[in-house]
């Protein structure tokens, strides 16, 4: 599959409305929760850098997934520096996420035209944001302020896309809280990719749980 451009991108980022993330320092761990991903729907995956060599584990990745999942984008988190930022464009990632919000990984992203998600949790982070080009940005942590904080947000600025990540449950009652405030897509890590799927090497289970919550994501929305 070519690769996409940042629009073309960011009307995947609604049309899919999940982004599951997870990081392992084993890269055959990470290869096979994003298959399992992947055969469950989703055709995004946040690798989120939180370890030594992290970089390393994420080239693997792509080089698998490109080839034996040709639709994903996939992209990478938890960066903080624009050193980072370069590193991991470098490397092929396609968005940037970030628990901050950081304009000098904003101005390296716009150099690219890579997407990058910015950590916000106030409405001055959010203008700043998108001052500096991001279309979307992730709201986090998302469970402190929850669906009640997005939908003020939007009253005033309908035109701003949010990600929530940090406190999305994968219930259906949760993810139409989410939705019905105006949510782009959801963030969701270990309430997802359970650390007992992880330990018990449980995959088919992971890709049944990622077929359902997509299934309930596209029932709230209608």
């Amino acid at each position: 599959m070519k690769k996409l451009s940042r629009p073309e991108i960011a009307v995947k980022f609604r049309e899919s409305g999940l982004v599951p993330l997870f990081y392992h320092s084993d890269a055959e761990i990470v290869k096979n929760v994003v298959t399992a991903c992947y055969n469950g729907g989703a055709r995004f995956f946040e690798f989120t850098s939180r370890g030594e060599f992290a970089h390393e584990t994420f080239s693997e990745v792509v080089k698998y997934s490109r080839k034996h999942c040709p639709e994903l984008i996939l992209g990478v988190g938890s960066v903080t520096d624009a050193a980072s930022a370069s590193l991991y464009i470098s490397l092929g990632a396609e968005f940037v996420v970030s628990p901050v919000l950081r304009e000098d990984v904003a101005k390296i992203c716009n150099r690219r035209k890579i997407h990058y998600l910015p950590g916000c949790g106030s409405l001055n982070e959010i203008c700043v944001a998108e001052e500096l080009g991001c279309e979307i940005v992730k709201l986090f942590p998302a469970a402190v302020y929850g669906p009640k904080f997005v939908k003020a947000v939007k009253g005033p600025q309908p035109w701003t896309s949010i990600m929530p990540s940090g406190g999305v449950s994968p219930n259906k009652e949760n993810l139409k809280q989410w939705f019905d405030a105006g949510v782009t897509c959801v963030g969701m890590g270990s309430s997802l990719i359970t650390k007992e799927i992880v330990e018990n090497s449980d995959f088919d289970a992971l890709q049944r749980k990622v077929s359902q919550v997509l299934e309930i994501i596209s029932e709230v929305r209608s």
